[in-house]
């Protein structure tokens, strides 16, 4: 989801949401669909998402779920999630704020979800406290991002270049060659079930093919 800058309750990135809205439907037609329904399966009780963008998560939320605090920054990613929230099968509330603030009280909700936006937001301590903050003892941080390549090489190369380039003004400020994981866990999460993929899954490897999904406790 689009980037942040730190404070702000919204910020608009009109073409790239409207490009994302069209990208993540044939996203989800090319294998997309499932891994959002891995990401979520046994969630329970009330969680909070990070970036929820246009929505796309919420019809795969299991009904042990009791509320879904959605949080997106982007006017039009939000107006296509409060429609999305009208058809999902758990209760959910799409408010604007940013991953730096999220309007949650400390230890009050049992999962997080983040879903390719820990590569966007400004600062992912920042983010990544945050999200700590307002999880139980115990809570579990889901997690879909892509991120730095496993192995130092020319891949890890390219993803540097886009990064220093292009790549963040084109994608609202996403960038290819953050370390997730290790940020996850410098945050205070145990991760306990990371598995590495890339996307697409055949052809040509792009700076943004690595992917994570899993799951981590906060300590």
């Amino acid at each position: 989801m689009p980037a942040q800058s730190e404070g702000e309750q919204f910020v608009s990135h009109p073409i790239f949401a409207r490009a994302y809205i069209r990208a993540s439907a044939a996203m989800d037609r090319s294998g997309g669909r499932e891994l959002r329904q891995r990401l979520l399966a046994g969630l329970s009780g009330t969680v909070v998402e990070v970036g929820a963008g246009n929505g796309r998560n919420f019809a795969h939320y299991p009904a042990e779920v009791t509320s879904v605090l959605a949080v997106e920054p982007e006017p039009r990613l939000r107006a296509a999630a409060e429609q999305a929230a009208r058809d999902a099968p758990v209760p959910v509330r799409v408010v604007a704020g940013v991953a730096d603030r999220l309007p949650a009280d400390d230890a009050s909700l049992d999962a997080a979800v983040t879903s390719l936006v820990l590569c966007s937001v400004p600062n992912q301590a920042t983010a990544l406290a945050e999200i700590h903050r307002v999880l139980r003892p115990g809570g579990s941080l889901r997690f879909y991002e892509h991120l730095l390549a496993e192995h130092p090489g020319a891949l890890r190369r390219a993803q540097r270049f886009v990064d220093a380039t292009f790549w963040p003004p084109l994608t609202a400020g996403c960038h290819c060659s953050r370390d997730t994981l290790a940020a996850i866990a410098a945050a205070g999460f145990t991760i306990v079930r990371p598995e590495r993929f890339r996307l697409p899954r055949t052809g040509l490897v792009m700076p943004a093919s690595p992917h994570v999904i899993g799951t981590a406790v906060r300590t």
